[in-house]
Formats: structure tokens, sequence, C-alpha cells
């Protein structure tokens, strides 16, 4: 599985932004599917996971009510919407495939993609 990631930019506080992960593979269907972040100086932090069916979604808790996930198995599509950005979301944005433990684990996924930058200006 290659996975694509797009759709960063910069934004105000408040703003919202749109992340996108095209996969290619067959299998795509069969993964379940992350986002990740990683600010300049820590260490990359889960986001959002969605399971292969789409039915199961999980958050990080700085990120619940405010970002939402969601596939679409027909076009191989990953979607992160950012709602209500706030500075410390600032980060280059990751989407993951494949799940071999903990959905919120960065070593239970066996893919990745090259990043995405989100700057949110205060």
């Amino acid at each position: 599985v290659q996975l694509q990631a797009s759709g960063g930019g910069s934004v105000q506080a408040g703003g919202s932004l749109r992340l996108s992960c095209a996969a290619s593979g067959r299998t795509f269907s069969m993964y379940h599917m992350g986002w990740f972040r990683q600010a300049p100086g820590k260490e990359r932090e889960f986001v959002a996971a969605i399971s292969w069916s789409g039915d199961n979604t999980y958050y990080a808790d700085s990120v619940k009510g405010r970002f939402t996930i969601s596939r679409d198995s027909a076009k191989n599509t990953v979607t992160l919407q950012m709602n209500s950005l706030k500075p410390e979301d600032t980060a280059v944005y990751y989407c993951a495939a494949d799940l071999a433990g903990r959905y919120s684990a960065v070593g239970s996924y066996g893919y990745w993609g090259q990043g995405t930058q989100v700057t949110v200006s205060s």
C-alpha cells in the first residue's frame, strides 16, 4: 500500500482544513487507517483512526469534537476534516495504514504517507 497525503496549508485559529490520504492497492478496504502528527521537537502522536469497515472511529482527546475521520473505500481515500483549529494543531500530519496492535500506537501501522504541513496562526 502506498499513501499520499494532501490538503495541508496555513490557516488562522478557528479555521478549517480538510486532509486527504489517497491509497493505492486493491486491499485498501482491508486496512485500518490512522492520522498522526508531529510538531517540531516533539514525538509523533496519534490524532484519529478508523476501522477497515468505517464503523469505528477513535480520536485523541485533544481533537475530539473538532476533527472527523472518514473513509471512502470506493475511492481508496481517508479524510480528516479539521475544524476549530488551534495554534497547537500546527504539525506535519501523516496518514498510516494497517493495524497490528493499539490504534493509537505509531508502531501498530506498517505503511506511512509522506506527511503534509498544517500551520495554524493565532
